[in-house]
């Protein structure tokens, strides 16, 4: 059965609109998808000893912040798991009042060790960031990647037709804005078990990966993710960081994408939609299942 999605009343947003059809224009309601900063501070150190600072700043739709910061420090390298991180608050020590749910701050353990410098750049998952492809999967390779899964899971093809259906059916948000990306966390069977929305494609797979995360589902290698829109080398480092061996998006895959996967033992699926899809590597996981 599918977690239950919360919609709070921060995701989104009313406007008055004017319609225009032909030559005739109408006043309405409309509704918009909600799109604010978010702030990601960390605390870290021994007791007595805490310094705090900002790790980064993005743009994403209020809902689900714990899961998002969460899912940020694992797949950023950060944390290397559960034990690492002591819990998810937001800041009350916030100087506006606008910015009272827009600050988060993750509680490292006293023994975890965050490689905090080389945030200092920009990330290397960042696909204008300028860092060559070769650097950028080295350094996926770096942050201790979990090793994907080589005897399956094995998928009947015919699952991955039936996820976009079942991906929609599950996107509340998106019901009601049209103008939200989706990550979808599927079984081999196609069964949904997590699905998280944002304006980010990136921001709606870290807050599933976060989500898995306080679960302690970690590592996912018994899974399958759905994106919506196109799968970039971001999102596959992404799930590689958190054990997913199958990715499919409903656009194309970048040749970066593609090379990463074929890299970390990623199976990706592109164009997952009316009834086709393209394998770009690692096709061994989906093998017809005898009836």
């Amino acid at each position: 059965m599918s977690a239950p999605v919360f919609l709070p009343p921060t995701s989104y947003d009313y406007v008055t609109v004017h319609k225009v059809q032909g030559e005739v224009v109408t006043t309405a309601s409309d509704v918009l998808a909600a799109e604010e900063p978010l702030e990601i501070r960390v605390g870290y150190g021994p007791g007595g000893q805490r310094e705090h600072r900002t790790l980064s700043i993005t743009m994403r739709t209020p809902g689900h912040d714990f899961e998002l910061a969460a899912g940020f420090l694992l797949t950023e390298g950060i944390i290397r798991g559960r034990q690492d991180l002591h819990g998810v608050i937001y800041c009350p020590d916030v100087e506006k009042e606008e910015e009272r749910e827009n600050v988060v701050r993750a509680e490292l353990a006293p023994t975890a060790t965050p490689d905090l410098p080389r945030l200092e750049r920009h990330f290397y998952t960042s696909s204008s960031c300028g860092v060559c492809g070769k650097t950028s999967i080295e350094a996926v390779h770096a942050a201790a990647c979990p090793v994907l899964p080589t005897a399956g899971p094995y998928l009947d093809p015919a699952v991955i037709h039936l996820l976009p259906e079942r991906q929609r059916a599950a996107q509340a948000l998106f019901e009601q804005t049209g103008g939200l990306h989706a990550a979808a966390l599927f079984s081999p069977e196609g069964e949904l078990l997590l699905l998280r929305e944002d304006v980010g494609r990136h921001n709606a797979l870290d807050k599933v990966i976060g989500a898995a995360l306080f679960q302690e589902l970690l590592p996912l290698h018994n899974s399958v993710l759905l994106v919506s829109g196109r799968a970039s080398f971001e999102l596959v480092q992404k799930a590689a960081v958190a054990g997913i061996p199958v990715l499919a998006a409903v656009g194309a895959p970048s040749s970066l994408a593609v090379s990463a996967a074929r890299d970390f033992g990623m199976t990706v699926c592109g164009f997952v939609r009316q009834g086709r899809y393209n394998v770009y590597c690692h096709e061994w996981r989906l093998q017809r299942q005898e009836q």
